[in-house]
């Protein structure tokens, strides 16, 4: 299967988003939430979904897709560049306002760029993972190993670039879910 490597991912990013949503339950019972919660929260967002996941769908599961005759320009390609763009603003967003709510105190437009970012990625991961997942798979039983290999390098590449590892982020997110759970306490 071509996309092995990308649900594994979407696995870890719903446990980050999982992590979010209870970070902002906790903001709006007007707990205070520490930078050691949202700024690994931001580096995931950034990082590790951004980089590294979006990376490796635009880098080979799309070129494989657009060889395999889906076009680029509409349909489920086009749509999900179109997600891809709008997350980085919304995590754009959220970063400034994570840094102004460590400054500040004030919480308001956090809670709205966190809900943002969860409600637009949870219907981003469902429409690749029950629209876009089962075309590729259709499509690319062909190529299958060589796009898991492109998907593998492209993981690997992108996050030796930033200095971390799947394992860092596979520990930040168990991490998150229980930081936010002990905070909550």
């Amino acid at each position: 299967m071509s996309t092995i490597s990308l649900k594994r991912d979407h696995d870890l990013i719903e446990k980050v988003i999982k992590a979010m949503t209870s970070t902002i339950q906790l903001l709006n019972d007007g707990k205070q939430i520490p930078e050691s919660i949202l700024f690994p929260v931001i580096d995931f967002t950034k990082n590790f979904t951004d980089v590294c996941h979006h990376s490796k769908e635009e880098k080979s599961l799309f070129p494989a897709l657009e060889e395999a005759g889906m076009s680029r320009n509409m349909g489920p390609i086009a749509m999900m560049l179109l997600d891809h763009e709008r997350s980085r603003e919304i995590g754009k967003e959220m970063e400034k306002s994570a840094n102004d709510y460590i400054l500040s105190g004030n919480s308001i437009k956090l809670i709205t760029d966190m809900q943002q970012y969860v409600d637009h990625i949870t219907e981003h991961l469902w429409k690749e993972n029950n629209k876009l997942f089962m075309m590729a798979e259709a499509r690319l039983h062909y190529v299958s190993s060589k796009v898991n290999n492109e998907l593998n390098e492209i993981e690997e590449l992108k996050l030796k670039e930033i200095g971390k590892t799947r394992e860092h982020y596979e520990q930040l997110a168990e991490t998150l879910i229980h930081d936010v759970s002990q905070h909550g306490n």
